[in-house]
């Protein structure tokens, strides 16, 4: 199938739900079950805990991980002692979690897993890395509620998008809403005369690789400091500054972009022909309704990286029963979209 081919082309691989019961476990083992024998060395990761068989959260059922014979995993040691197949440990890391240090191990024999892994995307990075050493192709992090920054450009290659009925039991409001996440992920990148920037420095005249923070106006070819720490202050912004951002239009915000930068620039008559700048999409926060007004008034969102978003999954039915028609949903969120959508459930019925 072109899904796993697609897949097959990345170094590491994000799954994220936008909401808990999306499908988000089923779409690891529906990958994880057909990437089985390939001929790429895969591993699997958690940012938060996975697999384990009721939600910790909703007291639903959950699917188990199952993982095949030469896959590696990572997960914390305590779950690494309570697994029921045959693996070789590869690493131990020196870090320590509640759960005990998080040990790398390859699967000897096929079984059960339970998944716990970095706490933080930059351990999580430090794993990615980890596994090339250890002749890895391709890492897929299974994400946790709402953790959509482990999908940022920093930390992984691609990711896989699952959404569905627990998100919204309502088509349109689901359509409407996933469809606005697809949104942020596939901003375009931020450019001048053509020249494609990005938050490591090459084409920028400021070295963007430190940790900046706050917000800034490109002018005349440098980084001009507006004087907030954070854009969550915009509003203290002096008069002069917002003077030079009407002259030349383009804002680069380092951390949250929330509505109070949108508010802000069209309260002060800046917004029309306006640029704002973030690192990736992972960083916005931005309402759908704001970001609709921003654009329609002329304003643009662009980023200085940017992730692949290889597929939506879907879950049609919720945890508190509503099952949404599978096949009306998929089409729709394909419209909407113009990304694949597959109905992982579905597929495996009909294969």
């Amino acid at each position: 199938m072109r899904l796993f081919d697609d897949i097959a082309h990345y170094g590491s691989l994000a799954i994220v739900g936008l909401e808990k019961n999306t499908g988000k476990t089923e779409t690891l083992n529906y990958i994880l079950r057909h990437l089985d024998g390939c001929r790429r060395r895969i591993a699997i990761t958690s940012i938060g805990i996975d697999g384990e068989t009721v939600d910790a959260v909703t007291r639903t059922q959950k699917p188990e991980i199952t993982i095949y014979p030469d896959m590696i995993f990572t997960t914390a040691e305590q779950f690494f002692l309570q697994k029921h197949f045959v693996a070789e440990i590869l690493d131990i890391s020196k870090e320590h979690t509640v759960l005990g240090r998080l040990v790398t191990a390859r699967a000897l024999t096929r079984g059960k897993v339970l998944l716990t892994g970095a706490a933080d995307t930059f351990t999580l990075s430090k794993n990615i890395v980890n596994n090339r050493r250890l002749g890895v192709d391709l890492t897929i992090v299974d994400g946790a509620l709402s953790r959509l920054s482990l999908a940022s450009p920093a930390v992984t290659d691609a990711m896989i998008l699952a959404t569905g009925a627990a998100f919204s039991s309502n088509i349109e409001t689901l359509v409407r809403k996933t469809a606005f996440v697809c949104k942020l992920i596939e901003l375009p990148l931020f450019t001048i005369d053509g020249i494609t920037f990005d938050d490591e420095g090459r084409r920028l005249p400021l070295d963007t690789d430190t940790e900046l923070r706050g917000v800034f106006c490109l002018a005349d070819g440098h980084l001009e400091d507006l004087g907030v720490e954070s854009a969550l202050s915009i509003g203290n912004i002096d008069n002069d500054k917002v003077e030079l951002i009407k002259r030349q239009k383009v804002v680069f915000v380092y951390g949250i972009l929330s509505n109070r930068v949108i508010d802000f620039l069209i309260e002060n008559g800046v917004a029309k022909g306006c640029t704002i700048v973030v690192k990736d999409f992972s960083t916005i926060f931005v309402t759908d309704d704001r970001y609709a007004l921003f654009v329609r008034i002329g304003g643009s969102i662009v980023v200085l990286r940017k992730t692949r978003l290889v597929a939506l999954t879907v879950n049609p039915t919720s945890p508190q029963g509503i099952v949404l028609n599978s096949e009306v949903l998929c089409q729709r969120l394909e419209e909407a979209t113009g990304v694949r959508v597959v109905d992982v459930r579905r597929a495996e019925a009909e294969n």
